[in-house]
């Protein structure tokens, strides 16, 4: 199937894209990524470094007639988000993505596909690779764990990069030029609690919530689309309401960055209860199904028998760790007041687990207003501190305020409607991008997002779409060849 995926055009492009996805590159588990882009440009011939923190850098000189054009920081993040359905057979620790020609997609079977950010680090290596292309003096960066911290931009230190301008390609729809971006922390609550023994009268079950559609917990926030934490919470505080169910074990979402589509429990309810509980989940899966037909189609509750678990939540923990849930905000928590549409600030309740006599909760908190951000992330600490629980924060990062009197904004939307005979939309987004940071290190360089369109990001329903590819990539190519010419005040490149 990845074979098809190499006949595309660009074929450079969708090469080392298929190259990239033929190496397992998680969050945080690069090191094959990086040591392939490593070789890479070594096997080039030109300067490759990597820091302390595992970034990449390729410095490529300009072509013939461009040495006086700003220099150009292409970047890209290497790692991608691992999700799959509960049904597919895959180890993302040891296979790579199985790929196909889907019309005018590119989809893979069962799994993220990883053109989120694989597109546009592939579009960095045939640029870097080819000999016929014009461009200005290039800095590849290649950075590491976006997805799950923007631990590489973190790192990066503020005398490494030498050039004016940077673009980021990373943004999900080709009619977009992206100029600013949410910051995020993440919320992290962790406890212990007491166990009891199940009665020898109880019968256990396992519930499923699965099939929800999920996506980016940035860029899908406010489509309203299920969470499987907040609705299998739900069911569980009904049933322990009227039927006297108990838990014993609770495995819900995963990532922080990916809106959750599968939980699961175990719990018991008394032998003479068991009708009463099959009765209650159905009617609330049918109520579960009407309230999500149109965001959640493929909504699945099921409730299986199963062996009886060694032990239950203390009733008085259960009930308080099912209101805190509760009581957790989660979705959109402003729309934006400047900008018509865009997402302020939001929170996705991310990871649920309960089990063994310990629980922790993990929520990602995403705000333009660094001040508004924190202010979510303490309401949500008040909640779970009133379980009990220990609440930290980490992995905070800053937004990108858009700056739309920018030059490189001013001729990438020139030549867009130049190329396209079209208006791009210029706009901020809610996910995280890594200029902020960047922005933060390099302040007086200018900065701009775009990319090709892809959609299901962090979810297995990821496609890239190939026309859109291919528009991308002209976009970018005649963006190198128009540069504008370097400040005065800026050294040669490399000197």
């Amino acid at each position: 199937m990845n074979d098809d995926i190499r006949q595309l055009e660009p074929s450079a492009l969708w090469g080392y894209f298929t190259d990239l996805n033929a190496l397992p590159r998680p969050s945080k588990r690069e090191q094959r990524a990086t040591a392939f882009v490593m070789d890479f440009g070594t096997r080039l011939g030109l300067p490759t470094t990597q820091d302390d923190t595992g970034n990449v850098l390729i410095r490529k000189p300009a072509t013939a007639g461009l040495e006086d054009r700003a220099a150009v920081v292409l970047q890209g993040h290497l790692d991608m988000v691992h999700q799959k359905n509960a049904d597919t057979d895959f180890d993302f620790d040891s296979e790579g993505i199985r790929m196909r020609v889907d019309g005018d997609w590119v989809k893979a079977e069962g799994t993220t596909l990883g053109a989120d950010n694989g597109i546009g680090v592939a579009a960095i290596l045939a640029i870097l690779a080819a000999d016929d292309i014009p461009h200005p003096a290039i800095e590849a960066l290649f950075t590491i764990d976006e997805e799950t911290g923007m631990t590489g931009a973190s790192g990066l230190r503020g005398d490494v990069l030498s050039g004016e301008i940077l673009l980021n390609l990373d943004t999900e729809d080709d009619t977009e030029l992206t100029i600013g971006c949410a910051g995020a922390v993440n919320v992290g609550a962790s406890g212990s609690y007491v166990e009891e023994q199940p009665g020898p009268d109880d019968q256990a079950f396992r519930l499923d919530v699965k099939g929800l559609t999920g996506g980016h917990s940035g860029m899908d926030i406010h489509r309203g689309r299920g969470n499987a934490n907040k609705l299998i919470n739900r069911l569980l505080s009904g049933a322990a309401a009227e039927c006297g169910l108990r838990i014993g074990a609770i495995d819900a979402g995963g990532l922080r960055n990916a809106i959750p589509r599968e939980a699961f429990a175990i719990v018991t309810v008394r032998r003479s209860r068991v009708p009463a509980l099959q009765a209650f989940i159905a009617a609330e899966a049918e109520v579960l199904r009407a309230e999500y037909a149109v965001t959640d189609p493929n909504l699945e509750v099921l409730l299986k028998p199963v062996e009886r678990p060694v032990a239950l939540l203390a009733p008085e923990f259960q009930q308080d760790l099912l209101r805190a849930v509760y009581a957790c905000p989660n979705g959109v928590y402003r729309m934006s007041p400047d900008i018509d549409g865009l997402v302020q600030t939001s929170n996705n309740l991310a990871r649920l687990r309960v089990d063994g006599g310990t629980y922790e909760i993990l929520c990602l908190v995403r705000s333009a207003v660094d001040s508004e951000k924190m202010d979510l992330a303490r309401a949500l600490r008040g909640a779970f501190e009133l379980l009990g629980a220990t609440v930290t924060f980490s992995g905070a990062y800053p937004g990108w305020a858009p700056r739309p009197a920018s030059p490189i904004l001013k001729l990438m939307s020139g030549l867009y409607q130049e190329v396209f005979a079209s208006e791009p939309a210029v706009l901020a987004c809610h996910a995280g991008l890594e200029c902020g940071i960047i922005g933060a290190r390099y302040p007086a360089m200018q900065m701009i997002s775009f990319g090709p369109t892809i959609r299901g990001a962090h979810s297995p329903d990821e496609k890239v779409q190939i026309s859109s590819v291919q528009k991308f990539w002209r976009l970018l190519l005649e963006a190198l060849r128009r540069m504008p010419t370097r400040r005065p005040q800026v050294a040669a490149f490399g000197n």
